[in-house]
């Protein structure tokens, strides 16, 4: 028995094997080949904790026994949920040592995406942590019972009751011989999370042959070595931090995984020093945490090497501060789960490294740049990203209808990102066709939270937009409308947080107002949102910017001539440039003739909506 994925066409996987993309082995084959090699070198390092390669292989074929005597196998799935710990990758290999596909939930991830994710694969084994909010007592079975889930085994970290305890499990193999094996390599060997545009995200069936390649070839992209120590300290679960090149590149080379439970500067500066670390992988919004304190904290990060970067777009700005101020070289990644995954060389020029995001990791990636036609751009200018390639997956699981909307007749994946081609050959990421938030490398979808907003009894419409933010790239913003005069933000934030939501999906902001802006086809317009959101965060701008210049302390009257608060002709002429900075083409003539509060609010409105 086997799950149900769509297979590449015949053709070009055979053309893939040809070439030795694919090679026909279990992604097992990286550990194994690796406890056998150097089997006392240290593969994991969690804590006080260490593991070596031979124990890693030991402790997945003891819990891969155990699952195997129980009657799991080929064709069943698993849903995890682990911390930043070293059971996260013994469990991993266990479940594909016995053949069974998991699902990574995030840590972040509550009741309802997590029995979103039950109802679709139906898992038969679920192991998770106490500590886990979901998980602190019985009623998650009652949860699952709902949408037709019902596991055979549940393992927890912290269980009290040996027969449900994970690391009882682990320590003891199986009482008698059993047989178990990994899945075929063309078929699935676990799963992946989808960002998600539409709602709970999408799953990602992922095979031996395909995240195989994925794995080792970032891995030789990113020249790790057996000396490379890698610190994991975003989700482990995360795409990026399992093969790309991740914790699989990484024991494909030989090296040591880190592991540390979060992305907390101190803490992780801490670890550099304490273990020689020697790469890391952040997105954005940690890295300017890092920027801001690492200053301090210089000697710490002595051994600190590369820096690879990825999960959503990195300001150049911040990108030309990572040599200097942390002391390492800097490797911009852009990837995503269902395949394509693009990286600066480290032998690339700074301009290079700096702004963009660098080119596909095979020579086997098929890129299209296209308009709305489906005509290709020049190079230069921005257009829709579609690629296919030996380890760009070829549909979602059981979702006939997005795969039809995803991909084209010839079977390339649109991505939904705007990217542009440069001269040099990579590719540089400029937005999002889709209607989805980048929260510091969180996928944010509109759809689900909207949905979720008009379950208030008091809510009658709800638009969720993103607004640019400096530390995380983008955060959300949701505007509402109401019967009830009397709602405020923190009781819809309240009702989000009951519905069993994960936090970072919580609206940044709620903007109450009185109607919706709609499409001519009575869709929300998103647009609209937008401008009106931009023409509030410049008008919250420029009231500040104007009480920093004249340095009055006073509140400003809008009404009032702004040059008797002290305004004068030069700091007239810098707010105009400033403002041309923020996109809003205002000249000094326009704000010099009209020196009102007021006046500039109504300039500055027109030409956003304009834009």
């Amino acid at each position: 028995m086997t799950l149900e994925f769509t297979h590449w066409p015949a053709e070009r996987a055979q053309r893939y094997r040809d070439h030795g993309y694919w090679i026909d082995q279990p992604l097992t084959q990286i550990l194994h080949a690796r406890s056998q090699a150097q089997p006392d070198a240290l593969a994991i390092i969690c804590g006080e904790r260490r593991f070596t390669y031979a124990a890693l292989e030991q402790l997945s074929s003891n819990l891969a026994s155990r699952l195997a005597e129980r009657g799991l196998g080929q064709g069943d799935a698993a849903l995890v949920q682990l911390p930043n710990v070293a059971e996260f990758y013994i469990v991993l290999f266990a479940l594909l040592k016995a053949g069974i596909a998991p699902l990574n939930a995030l840590y972040s991830h509550r009741k309802l995406e997590l029995t979103a994710y039950a109802k679709q694969i139906v898992p038969k084994l679920v192991i998770a942590s106490r500590e886990h909010e979901v998980f602190r007592d019985d009623g998650y079975l009652e949860t699952f019972a709902q949408v037709g889930a019902h596991p055979q085994i549940t393992l927890l970290m912290g269980e009290a009751h040996a027969d449900n305890n994970l690391a009882q499990w682990i320590e003891q193999p199986s009482s008698q011989p059993v047989h178990y094996a990994p899945t075929g390599a063309d078929q699935v060997a676990l799963f992946q999370l989808s960002g998600g545009s539409t709602g709970t995200p999408k799953l990602i069936p992922r095979t031996h042959n395909d995240y195989h390649y994925n794995a080792r070839t970032c891995a030789e992209v990113c020249q790790l070595t057996a000396r490379t120590r890698f610190l994991c300290a975003v989700p482990a679960a995360h795409n990026f931090l399992l093969s790309s090149p991740g914790a699989l590149g990484v024991m494909h080379a030989g090296g040591c995984v880190v592991m540390a439970a979060s992305p907390e500067p101190m803490s992780c500066f801490e670890l550099i020093q304490r273990h020689a670390i020697n790469t890391v992988a952040l997105v954005p919004s940690a890295v300017a945490l890092w920027l801001q304190a690492a200053p301090q904290h210089r000697e710490q990060l002595q051994s600190l090497e590369y820096l690879q970067v990825g999960g959503a777009v990195f300001a150049d700005s911040l990108a030309r501060q990572v040599p200097g101020v942390l002391g390492c070289q800097l490797q911009q990644v852009f990837g995503m789960a269902e395949g394509l995954i693009n990286y600066t060389r480290l032998d690339d020029s700074d301009e290079q490294v700096f702004t963009t995001q660098g080119r596909p990791i095979s020579p086997a990636d098929e890129i299209k740049i296209v308009d709305e036609h489906g005509e290709p751009v020049p190079v230069g200018e921005a257009g829709m990203l579609a690629t296919r390639g030996p380890y760009t997956f070829c549909g979602y699981y059981k979702s006939p209808e997005q795969n039809a909307q995803a991909f084209d007749q010839d079977g390339y994946y649109y991505s939904g990102d705007l990217v542009q081609l440069t001269p040099t050959g990579d590719l540089r990421v400029v937005g999002r066709i889709k209607d989805q938030i980048n929260r510091g490398g969180e996928k944010v979808a509109s759809e689900e939270i909207e949905n979720l907003i008009v379950l208030h009894p008091d809510v009658t419409h709800a638009g969720l937009v993103a607004m640019p933010d400096e530390s995380l790239g983008e955060k959300s913003c949701a505007f509402v409308v109401s019967h009830n005069p009397n709602l405020k933000a923190p009781a819809l934030r309240r009702h989000l947080l009951e519905l069993g939501i994960a936090e970072y999906k919580l609206p940044d902001r709620i903007r109450l107002i009185e109607s919706m802006p709609l499409t001519a086809v009575g869709k929300i317009d998103k647009k609209q949102l937008r401008q009106l959101l931009a023409v509030e965060t410049t008008r919250a701008w420029l009231q500040t910017r104007l009480l920093q210049l004249i340095e009055d302390g006073e509140e400003l009257d809008p009404e009032e001539n702004l040059i008797f608060y002290g305004l004068d002709s030069l700091h007239v002429m810098k707010l105009a440039a400033e403002l041309k900075e923020r996109r809003v083409a205002v000249s000094f003539e326009e704000l010099a003739s009209s020196p009102t509060l007021s006046r500039w609010w109504s300039l500055v409105e027109s030409r956003q909506q304009a834009a």
